[in-house]
């Protein structure tokens, strides 16, 4: 061996590292993935555990791997997948300190943040700085975006914090509140299961967005197979919006398919994504 030229045995482990990595990958032929409660994306009320638990399960049977659904509170999914419980957690926004522990996949759901508020209040608003009169109902531990998040770490605005969303509908329907920023279909399907018809005819959002935000599906850097597997995640991932397969499941959300109509809802004590 020690005659070969250094060419042939960087090519020789190179090989041993990727077949290493491929047999621990594909031994796993079933996984566990913790996630949080984000209805209607992921929830135990909703067919499948939601759109994107859905989503996640059959790209992983694409590669040939089963995996189960755990569902947790927020900081015990992140916290135990850290140190390698389970394979992955979903799904996350992207803060530079959870980089330090976990490998971050691809986009796996884009998501948009907006106002809402009664319709009898005249909310409109163009630069961050205008949201300072108002107050605000916000969600223990939530990330609003770099911007907001200023504001509020310097006081520049007033925030009311509650650990459900719920909470803060009521809030806004009391008038102890003016706006709530939240994701679009996460408000909508709060609403819809936990407000009366008359109670949403009072609720509005502003269109414009406060945030457009990326969420992934995160794999802890605690263990060894996480490389590999993020690496083929991501390649069918991108097979899947490639083929049309990925456009298919959000069609279904919008058209109803994951609705259980008999189920409540359950709302994690605490949303920290």
């Amino acid at each position: 061996m020690t005659d070969l030229p250094n060419k042939l045995i960087t090519i020789i482990a190179s090989l041993s590292f990727f077949l290493f990595f491929s047999n621990l990958l594909y031994a796993q032929e079933k996984i566990t993935i913790a996630v949080g409660n984000w209805p209607p994306y992921i929830s135990q009320d909703q067919e499948h555990n939601g759109v994107i638990s859905h989503l996640i399960s059959d790209i992983f049977d694409d590669i040939g791997i089963e995996i189960s659904i755990e569902f947790l509170p927020w900081s015990r999914a992140y916290n135990e997948t850290k140190n390698g419980r389970y394979a992955a957690t979903a799904i996350w926004m992207e803060k530079d300190e959870r980089k330090n522990d976990f490998l971050y996949s691809n986009e796996v759901l884009s998501e948009q943040f907006v106002f809402f508020h009664t319709k009898g209040l005249p909310f409109n608003w163009k630069t961050i700085d205008d949201l300072k009169p108002y107050k605000i109902g916000g969600i223990q531990a939530y990330s609003y975006g770099p911007a907001l998040d200023k504001l509020i770490a310097n006081n520049l605005v007033q925030i009311e914090y509650v650990n459900r969303p719920q909470q803060n509908f009521r809030k806004l329907l009391k008038d102890r509140i003016d706006v709530f920023p939240i994701e679009i279909n996460v408000a909508k399907s709060i609403l819809n299961k936990h407000f009366t018809k008359a109670q949403r005819q009072e609720i509005t959002y502003n269109i414009k967005p406060l945030l457009n935000n990326s969420s992934f599906l995160l794999f802890p850097k605690s263990l060894a197979s996480s490389k590999e597997l993020l690496v083929t995640f991501n390649q069918h991932l991108q097979k899947f919006k490639d083929d049309g397969r990925y456009d298919t499941y959000f069609e279904n959300l919008k058209n109803g398919v994951y609705d259980k109509i008999s189920a409540e809802p359950m709302i994690s004590d605490v949303l920290a994504r």
